[in-house]
């Protein structure tokens, strides 16, 4: 006994035992493989400051990174986010995550928090920001030299994915089968959603103790769901003939096999559309009774965490890239763009992130760029910034001077199916961000525009390169052209190169990353010296 004693005490020594956030509740542990300690960790600065250490990560969550406390050289001029991207995935599984982590970013920078329904009171030199439905984010910087007429430079992004969401009335029960209904949201590559650890997070309404109505975001970090496929067994053609699941019914996931009776708190009509054994994971998950929770919206997430892959690691492998990616690039170039004292001194244009939700469904919603969100934004910021000035035009030649990029992943060549892009733009992974052209304005680049938006990577010796789909194929399109045809804003169409868009697991290169957030940093530093150089009607 003594000898099996000791050589389980070795076992035991031989890795650290991690907790992260990512696995069940219930108390248990995990090995962590001496694989995973290869030369697998990377140096990423948990800022853009200059301070000279920082924590290596490790390849995946949060939790895990505080395993080790190692500190390592940041070359000078070598800072890179992607880790602080890793981050800001994990933490988001959906737009209304994205938007509150994003919100939290914002406010530890010294932004200020603005109320839509309120009266503004803007000064030059001030940072601010404000948020619609939890999922959608405008927030702005002005230059202390602004002067009534000038112009936006902003940064568009989305915080939404294709995923599943619960039906308003989700449960139901097939063969012994506790079974959870969903809808598809956007154009998702559904084949993959199949044999995945699943679960729910989102946004619920909760009555609070003084009988008021609060809004929280839930999120079950355990495995929760899963889609199974068939057998081959019972498919024998599908390798031939391709999976093709049904939508409905075949796209259902599972989530517990014993069959429960409703508790007298179910008993309520309202209660029993979504089965008792998922409320009362979420109350939980909430602290709260079951009976506390009045309305919920949910989305089906992926539990694997967003992490680095590769031989050498310049992978990002994630859910959400598109375009949290992109969201997230934008909003840390705006806030490490005015953060040093100064920053704002020289800068006669606004600096602004507009990031909306539902681009993936078309945009048309209240919270969406089809709403006058940002425009409203910039004619209240115009009008408060003009205090007693009554000249003609403000918010018209404001818009006149001002310049939009619109940031949305962008297809990176297959090697695979090298033939679905055109013979002369193939983006490639690690080779700087794609500008998007269609003669069908599918994406608002012009040639003024895209001259622009070059001119500041070649300044900064930043990479670029261009796409333009085949002639014979049909082309997706951002919010670009929406905002451009709303007030007549210059725009260009841009993206981080990636590939499997869509998936429940995408990629993208981990150089693209901090490419985007240096040319976004610095078209936010140099635009106005580059723009007045250039006069076009």
């Amino acid at each position: 006994m003594a000898t099996m004693h000791h050589r389980l005490q070795l076992f035991r020594n031989s890795s650290p035992i991690v907790t992260s956030s990512l696995l069940p509740k219930y108390p248990y542990s995990t090995q962590i493989p001496s694989w995973f300690y290869r030369k697998r960790h990377h140096k990423f600065s948990s800022s853009s400051s200059s301070s000279s250490t920082t924590t290596t990560r490790l390849l995946c969550s949060k939790s895990d990174q505080q395993l080790l406390h190692q500190n390592t050289k940041v070359e000078a001029g070598n800072t890179s986010i992607v880790g602080d991207l890793l981050d800001y995935l994990n933490e988001s599984w959906t737009h209304f995550h994205a938007t509150a982590e994003a919100k939290k970013q914002l406010l530890a920078a010294g932004f200020h928090l603005l109320n839509e329904s309120d009266e503004w009171d803007l000064k030059p030199g001030g940072r601010y920001f404000f948020t619609r439905n939890m999922s959608c984010l405008v927030a702005f910087a002005v230059g202390e030299k602004y002067a009534v007429g000038n112009g936006f430079h902003a940064i568009a992004a989305h915080t939404d994915s294709p995923c599943l969401k619960l039906k308003p009335k989700s449960a139901s029960s097939k063969s012994g089968y506790l079974m959870v209904n969903v809808q598809t949201y956007g154009g998702g590559l559904w084949h993959t959603w199949f044999d995945r650890d699943l679960s729910v997070a989102g946004r619920v309404i909760v009555k609070d103790g003084d009988g008021s109505f609060v809004q929280k975001l839930v999120k079950v970090k355990r495995p929760l769901l899963r889609v199974p496929t068939l057998a081959i067994h019972l498919d024998s053609t599908v390798n031939k003939d391709g999976f093709k699941p049904n939508l409905e019914t075949h796209l259902v996931p599972l989530l517990a096999t014993k069959a429960e009776e409703p508790s007298t708190e179910f008993k309520d009509k309202a209660k029993a559309f979504h089965h008792p054994l998922l409320m009362q994971v979420l109350s939980d998950e909430l602290g709260c009774g079951v009976d506390e929770i009045l309305s919920m919206e949910l989305n089906v997430c992926d539990t694997q965490p967003s992490c680095l892959g590769g031989a050498n690691d310049e992978f990002i492998f994630s859910g959400r890239l598109d375009n949290l990616a992109s969201s997230f690039c934008a909003l840390r170039a705006l806030v490490d763009s005015c953060e040093s004292p100064g920053s704002l001194s020289s800068e006669h244009a606004i600096r602004m992130v507009a990031l909306f939700d539902n681009e993936e469904v078309g945009s048309n919603s209240a919270q969406g760029a089809g709403a006058p969100t940002m425009f409203q934004a910039m004619r209240r910021i115009v009008g408060c910034l003009a205090n007693e000035y009554a000249g003609e035009g403000v918010f018209e030649r404001a818009v006149h001077q001002s310049f939009l990029v619109s940031a949305d992943m962008a297809h990176g060549v297959h090697p695979n199916f090298i033939d679905k892009h055109e013979e002369h733009h193939r983006p490639e992974l690690h080779k700087g961000l794609v500008i998007k052209h269609n003669a069908n304005q599918r994406y608002a680049t012009s040639g003024v525009t895209a001259f622009l938006f070059k001119e500041v990577a070649k300044i900064h010796n930043l990479p670029t390169q261009e796409f333009v789909v085949r002639n014979d194929m049909g082309c997706g399109s951002t919010i670009g052209p929406i905002l451009a045809s709303g007030v007549g804003i210059r725009t260009v169409d841009c993206g981080i190169p990636q590939l499997s868009m869509h998936s429940v697991r995408e990629v993208c290169g981990k150089e693209d990353v901090d490419i985007a957030y240096k040319h976004f940093k610095a078209f936010y530093r140099t635009f106005s010296s580059i723009d007045k150089k250039l006069n076009v009607d």
